[in-house]
């Protein structure tokens, strides 16, 4: 699929069958997030794959994910960030998340629908899988195949409202 395509097919879903993710597209996914840029490609992130009632039982004390048959928490690693010397600041999250976006988009070419999860109780997520203290979970995957059919029209601005050339 082309990539304008494919940005255009990715929704939010909020609502999966049970049917579930498939091993192979999976991996496809993880496999994603492991070629995504990150700064100095330190990749200061960890990737939690949770599928079984159980885990998702524990992850539901957390948060929704909408019935979705496969989860991947996304944990920053502090320990690993790399810091702009600039300004002091860690770029951990921005990693985390162009990460959670490259699997959000290879889930959407296999056929597969996502919820990018960041309304949960991170203290429950550590309590509940014994995060260890340099590992902060900073966003939740839900990946699985839709319960609710097509895409809804997405809103999103004009690209006038969102850019700017050469000043603000």
């Amino acid at each position: 699929m082309e990539f304008l395509e494919l940005a255009r097919a990715r929704h939010s879903t909020r609502g999966f069958s049970g049917t579930p993710v498939e091993p192979g597209k999976l991996e496809k996914i993880l496999e994603a997030a492991r070629l995504a840029p990150s700064a100095h490609n330190y990749q200061a992130y960890k990737l939690l794959v949770v599928q079984s009632e159980e885990g998702l039982a524990k992850i539901a004390k957390a948060g929704n994910i909408h019935g979705a048959p496969a989860a991947i928490i996304v944990f920053e690693d502090s320990s690993r960030a790399w810091t702009n010397p600039y300004n002091n600041r860690q770029l951990v999250s921005h990693d985390s998340v162009i990460a959670t976006d490259h699997m959000m988009l290879e889930a959407t070419d296999l056929g597969l629908d996502s919820l990018w999860v960041c309304w949960f109780d991170p203290a429950v997520i550590k309590a509940e899988f014994d995060a260890p203290e340099n590992l902060e979970p900073i966003n939740i995957l839900a990946l699985g195949y839709s319960s609710r059919g097509g895409a809804p029209p997405k809103q999103r601005k004009e690209l006038g409202e969102l850019v700017s050339y050469e000043k603000l």
